[in-house]
């Protein structure tokens, strides 16, 4: 028996029972609804039914545009040509990447007739793996393994097998839809023969149309995180918002605006390569990105504070005053956000014109405040103070 712990919109922890291995839909968040008021991008095709659920079933609104999806086994005659050329050569050592990866390339070799054949030439290698899960699938598979990555990374396998020697050697690497070069060179560079073999390579799938829209919401600031399962995945977003002509203003707006998510550092390294500073769990598990997703709202992007015109609460873009939404263009939105971080504190109109970025402009910052207060049920909520800028009244 295990816990999760959530946090909950005060920033307390809550800790939930959790059987080991229970599946992702049946963990409940112990707050209600923690995600209430946020928009999440979901970019993954394979299990985003079980993200997207988990999202919304803790409050989240989730937009989907799935990046890219697994090509079918009867269509990639590249996968059983690899296979038999692995076969054939009979590798002195063989790393697993992925539990997902380990399994489908010993189904698609089934499938062609030579799984036996497989499963006969990887029992006399010595077989390597990058994390628990590829360990399981291995072992299912009736092999066993000698080794194991100490943080579930390729690079730290790979450090294992220089420090032994691999010179002479060949080495099968068993890819996982995105490939790391830069430790195959190494493999390579040390003298090993390396054979590889990706059991599932990525194309666009139904939905793929969706990507624009996502890049235009992440823009126009109206997500509030955008999650990656896959690093292909990135790459495929980058490659469309470079199609749009939007490639560096999505950059700028994740950099700034958008939390941006990823389930390990695989994954991450697009992002990481591209400037940003993803959220990374711990624990390279969906239910691990989704708990620290919860988290990082629930602590950054919630704010209250009680006021004469009632309690405030802003959780992404839902206001609520005393328990009612409100509903608020972007530029009052951006307003009210930066008063409710002063706390009654006064900000000067300098300061909110940078914010808003209206260039010193009086006249449009007075616009837009004046729009504030006709959205809200209450429009002296917002105080002028003279010659000095705007506060709430606390």
């Amino acid at each position: 028996m295990s816990t999760t712990s959530t946090m909950t919109a005060d920033g307390a922890a809550i800790n939930t029972p959790v059987e080991e291995n229970t599946p992702l839909a049946a963990v409940e968040s112990a707050a209600d609804t923690p995600l209430d008021g946020f928009l999440i991008g979901v970019t993954s095709h394979r299990r985003s039914r079980d993200l997207i659920e988990a999202l919304e079933r803790r409050g989240a609104e989730v937009l989907h545009a799935p990046a890219l999806k697994i090509a079918p086994v009867q269509e990639d005659t590249a996968l059983i040509e690899d296979t038999k050329t692995i076969i054939e050569a009979r590798p002195d050592i063989c790393i697993a990447t992925t539990a997902y990866g380990m399994r489908r390339w010993c189904e698609a070799a089934d499938s062609f007739g030579i799984g036996e054949q497989l499963l006969e030439v990887l029992s006399a290698t010595r077989m390597f793996v990058r994390g628990p899960k590829a360990r399981g699938a291995v072992r299912a598979a009736g092999l066993a393994d000698v080794g194991i990555s100490s943080d579930e990374t390729t690079a730290t396998l790979v450090d294992m097998l220089l420090h032994e020697g691999v010179r002479g050697k060949t080495v099968a690497v068993q890819l996982h839809g995105y490939t790391d070069f830069r430790q195959l060179e190494r493999l390579r560079m040390s003298g090993a023969k390396v054979l590889t073999v990706t059991p599932y390579r990525w194309v666009k799938p139904d939905g793929s149309d969706k990507l624009p829209r996502l890049i235009e919401a992440a823009c126009g600031g109206k997500l509030d995180v955008l999650t990656f399962t896959s690093a292909p995945a990135v790459d495929a977003l980058w490659s469309t918002a470079h199609e749009m002509g939007m490639y560096q203003q999505l950059i700028e707006a994740l950099r700034t605006q958008v939390t941006v998510a990823a389930v390990g550092p695989v994954t991450a390294q697009p992002l990481l390569d591209a400037g940003l500073s993803p959220l990374i769990p711990d624990r390279y598990r969906m239910g691990a990105l989704i708990r620290l997703v919860t988290e990082h709202l629930a602590l950054n992007h919630v704010r209250r504070l009680a006021t004469k015109a009632g309690d405030v609460e802003l959780r992404g873009r839902c206001l609520k005053i005393n328990g009612d939404v409100v509903d608020l263009a972007p530029a009052p939105l951006l307003l009210l956000r930066a008063l409710l971080g002063a706390g009654g504190a006064v900000l000067s109109r300098e300061s909110l014109s940078e914010l808003l970025e209206l260039r010193g402009s009086v006249h449009a910052l007075d616009m837009t405040v004046s729009r504030l207060r006709s959205a809200l049920p209450d429009g002296s909520l917002v105080e002028t103070v003279v010659k000095r800028g705007y506060r709430l009244r606390v």
